[in-house]
C-alpha cells in the first residue's frame, strides 16, 4: 500500500513539474520578447507578450489546483510536502515575472513615438538576457536538486542589481542634460526596475530550491546592489 501511494504521489508530482517547466518556458520567452519589442519598437510583439500573460496566469492556477488535489489525496509529509510547497512558490514567482514582462511590453507602445535614449534599449536587453539565463539555470537546479547551482544563481542577482544601478545613473544624466528626456527616461527606468525585480524573484526561487533539498533556508544574506529607493508598478 505504501509503495502504491508513493508511486501515485511521484506521478502526481511529475505531472505538476511538467506544468512548471511549461510555465517557465513561456516566462523565459516573455522576458526576451518584451526586451526585444522595446529594442525593435515592435508593438505587435509587445501585444503578443501582453496576451501571452493570460496563458501564464492560467498555468499557475492549474498548478495550484493540482497541488491542492495532491495534498488532499496523498497527505504528503516531510520532504514530499516541501516539494509541493516549493512548486507552489516557484509557480507564484514565475507568475510575477510574467507580470513584469507584461508591464515592460505595455510601455513599448508608449515609447514608440518618443526619442531614443542612446544605448538604453540594448542595455535593457542585456539585463533581461542575464535574468533569462538565471531563470534557465534555476529550473535546471530545481529538476536536478543541485544546491550548488541554486546558490550560484542566488549570488548572480548582485550582477543584475549593478546593471540596474548603472542604468539608473545613466537615466539621471540624460534627464539632467535635457529635460525633454525626462518622460522617456522615466518609462525606461520603470522597465529596468521590472527586470531588476525579475532577478529578485529568480533569487527567491533559488532559495526555495535550497530549502527543498536541504530542509533549511540559506542563513547568509544574499548580496544586494540596488541602492535606489524607487519601486516598480507591476500589477
Amino acid at each position: 500500500m505504501n509503495t502504491h501511494i508513493s508511486s501515485a504521489y511521484d506521478r502526481d508530482l511529475d505531472a505538476i513539474q511538467t506544468l512548471v517547466i511549461k510555465m517557465a518556458g513561456l516566462v523565459e520567452e516573455a522576458i526576451m520578447s518584451a526586451a526585444k519589442s522595446l529594442e525593435m519598437r515592435d508593438t505587435d510583439l509587445a501585444d503578443r507578450v501582453r496576451a501571452g500573460d493570460k496563458v501564464i496566469d492560467a498555468l499557475e492556477l492549474q498548478i495550484n489546483e493540482e497541488a491542492a488535489r495532491v495534498i488532499a489525496l496523498r497527505a504528503p509529509v516531510s520532504k514530499d510536502l516541501r516539494a509541493i510547497l516549493t512548486v507552489l512558490r516557484i509557480a507564484a514567482s514565475l507568475e510575477r515575472i510574467g507580470d513584469y514582462a507584461k508591464n515592460m511590453a505595455k510601455r513599448t507602445g508608449t515609447l514608440v513615438d518618443m526619442p531614443v535614449i542612446a544605448g538604453s534599449d540594448a542595455a535593457l536587453r542585456r539585463m533581461a538576457r542575464e535574468v533569462q539565463a538565471m531563470l534557465k539555470d534555476i529550473l535546471d537546479a530545481y529538476l536536478r536538486g543541485d544546491v550548488a547551482l541554486a546558490e550560484d544563481v542566488r549570488q548572480r542577482d548582485h550582477e543584475i542589481d549593478q546593471m540596474y544601478n548603472a542604468l539608473f545613473r545613466e537615466f539621471l544624466t540624460f534627464m539632467m542634460e535635457d529635460p525633454r528626456n525626462i518622460t522617456t527616461c522615466m518609462h525606461l527606468h520603470f522597465m529596468a526596475k521590472n527586470v531588476e525585480r525579475m532577478g529578485d524573484l529568480v533569487t527567491n526561487m533559488a532559495e526555495q530550491v535550497i530549502y527543498l533539498v536541504t530542509g533549511e533556508m540559506p542563513e547568509e544574506a544574499r548580496p544586494k546592489g540596488d541602492k535606489t529607493a524607487y519601486v516598480t508598478d507591476a500589477t
